[in-house]
């Protein structure tokens, strides 16, 4: 048995030996998890911040947002009711220059209930005439000239053929049965003509 015992011993010490080392794995991985969670609980900490700052920025987009979108919403009625404004007081302004020329009407018609000579109605018409043709041109109304011109489809209405007395009048504005007007470069009112052919 003393041999037996013997070889018995030292395989416990050797035992003894092959367990310390254990121990003290288990006390690393002790510290590891220690170290591991205190690292997870500081991520966790700072992804809780970045998502509390995400949180913060889109509120704060979304509140520039609706503040932008406020301010257009105020800038699109006030250019509608602008634009409403102006077209009313253009009409306004452009009746207002014509009450003038009503007045004159007014005052040439009551002339001729007492004028003898047709030639005074007249010259007092054509006064009238010219004061309302340089009011329409200072507003940019001007009449086309037409007869003679070229036939084009774009500032004239041809209401009528006729035979061209001439080779040269071929598709040409004989006479004009309605003056055409421009404003500006627009055409406000087409010309009615005949056209030679």
């Amino acid at each position: 048995m003393s041999k037996h015992n013997r070889h018995t011993e030292p395989r416990k010490e050797q035992t003894a030996e092959a367990e310390e080392p254990e121990v003290m794995d288990v006390v690393d991985t002790e510290s590891e998890d220690s170290t591991a969670e205190a690292q997870a609980e500081a991520a966790e900490t700072n992804l809780a911040e970045e998502l509390d700052a995400a949180r913060a920025q889109i509120e704060k987009d979304r509140n520039d947002y609706l503040f932008l979108m406020a301010d257009f919403d105020n800038y699109r009625k006030r250019v509608t009711r602008e634009k409403a404004d102006l077209l009313k007081n253009a009409a306004e302004r452009v009746l207002l220059g014509l009450l003038p020329i009503v007045d004159d009407f007014e005052r040439g018609l009551a002339a001729t209930q007492t004028a003898a000579d047709a030639a005074d109605v007249r010259k007092g018409m054509e006064l009238i005439y010219s004061k309302l043709a340089k009011y329409l041109e200072t507003n940019g109304v001007k009449a086309m000239e037409t007869n003679g011109a070229p036939f084009d489809a774009d500032f004239h209405e041809a209401i009528a053929t006729v035979p061209a007395p001439d080779d040269d009048s071929k598709g040409k504005i004989i006479d004009t049965t309605q003056k055409g007007y421009m404003l500006n470069d627009k055409v406000l009112r087409h010309a009615k003509v005949v056209v030679g052919e």
